[in-house]
């Protein structure tokens, strides 16, 4: 299995040695490339196509949650992990609703950094843990999705989609990662990545969340997070 290809986004020089030497001691990660601020990291990324993309928030200009609607437009398949000042509440549902696939304080360890970017390289979400684990963001990620779920008065009971792909997303808005929906519903990992790629061409949409939204528009499925 080759590299994985990731680009690095920093302001400042030293803290992308600092990334940079987390990753050269792992032989799963390759740098193509490394930007200094959200207008260079979007050409970067049209450039060399990564895999992952290893980003602050805080970017001079074009902050990070902005670079990442932008690269998820254009590029869907790139997994983004945000590195953050601030675990707020607000920012998490910002970052979902961008389709980051991870959020994390920018004083994480390295060892911890690592486990997070090759869970992202799977195609899991570690972005839904952190949801589930902090009360108050699973509630603002709650009303944040009721209310894009009810922009729309008009439903279609239609669906261009399959029982099968119903199953997945149905799961994938309860925040269910690629690893745990293949076990639940006994097929494999890389089977769950082409359902998932599917629903993403059949609804015309960038990523996870904006098929969740879309389907919940819709009534398709329902999304109901502990405690609700």
């Amino acid at each position: 299995m080759s590299p994985t290809s990731i680009v690095l986004v920093h302001a400042h020089a030293i803290f992308r040695e600092g990334l940079r030497h987390a990753l050269t001691h792992s032989t799963e990660y390759r740098i193509v490339g490394e930007a200094s601020n959200g207008q260079q990291a979007i050409q970067l990324v049209d450039y060399t196509d990564p895999d992952l993309v290893l980003m602050e928030t805080d970017l001079p200009g074009v902050n990070g949650l902005e670079v990442a609607r932008a690269i998820k437009r254009t590029h869907p398949h790139v997994g983004i992990v945000l590195l953050s000042a601030s675990m707020d509440g607000q920012q998490v549902v910002k970052a979902i609703r961008a389709g980051v696939a991870a959020y994390q304080p920018r004083n994480i360890a390295p060892d911890k950094l690592l486990r997070v970017l090759n869970q992202v390289r799977h195609g899991d979400y570690p972005i839904n843990d952190l949801v589930l684990s902090l009360p108050d963001v699973a509630a603002q990620v709650m009303m944040a999705f009721r209310q894009m779920a009810v922009d729309e008065d008009t439903q279609s009971i239609y669906s261009p989609l399959s029982p099968r792909e119903l199953q997945v997303l149905d799961l994938v808005a309860a925040g269910r990662t690629n690893k745990e929906i293949a076990l639940q519903l006994d097929i494999s990992n890389q089977t769950v990545k082409n359902h998932v790629s599917s629903i993403l061409r059949k609804l015309a949409v960038n990523d996870r969340t904006q098929a969740v939204v879309y389907a919940m528009r819709r009534g398709w499925i329902k999304v109901v997070l502990p405690g609700d």
